[in-house]
Order: structure tokens, then sequence, then C-alpha cells
């Protein structure tokens, strides 16, 4: 498995609004494309800022290409973006998952 990792900053006021953005243009996108098998998105603050991270996970390298193009190193950016004053990483990395191991929850 391959995780691709992706970070960009808005500042706060848009941080809602460009998650949701998120969801309709990069996951739909991605979840559309053979080969891809998940997704997370990590959030924090600083600085009246907040930074996210996109990382989708992937079967190989091909479908990363299917989704992204032929350099997979270079960030997939929308139009849109602007509207959110976006700060975009313009590429991506690109790890092998040796582990990947989720607990259930606890409930009591």
């Amino acid at each position: 498995m391959i995780a691709r990792e992706w970070k960009c900053r808005v500042p706060d006021v848009h941080s809602k609004g460009f998650t949701s953005y998120l969801y309709e243009t990069g996951i739909k996108d991605s979840s559309a494309t053979p080969g891809f098998l998940g997704a997370q998105i990590f959030h924090r603050s600083s600085d009246g800022k907040v930074e996210l991270t996109l990382i989708t996970y992937w079967d190989k390298l091909e479908s990363i290409e299917a989704f992204a193009g032929s350099d997979i190193s270079v960030a997939r950016l929308y139009p849109e973006d602007a509207a959110y004053q976006l700060e975009p990483d313009l590429s991506v990395q690109h790890y092998e998952v040796i582990e990947h191991q989720f607990m259930a929850a606890h409930r009591g």
C-alpha cells in the first residue's frame, strides 16, 4: 500500500469551507479512481491559520498516476482553490505503508 501526503494552509475563517471543498474535489476525484483505498484529513491550528494534511491510500503507484498524472510528485490543484486563500504545497510525498492497524474505539 502507498500513502500520498499533501499539505496546505488556509486562514481560520476558511477552514470549514475549504474542508468541505476538499471533499468535493480531491476526495471525490481520488475515490473515483481505481486503486484508491481510503483517505484521512488532519487539521491543526497555528497563528490564525489552519494546516490541513490529506493522506490518501493507494494499492500501487500506477493508480496514483491515473489520478495525478505522469509526475506523481506534483500536487493536483483545483481552479477554485484561490477563493479560500489557499497556501498549497506544490509537491506531494509518497510512502510505502508498512503497518496499518487501527484499534476499535473503546465504548464504556
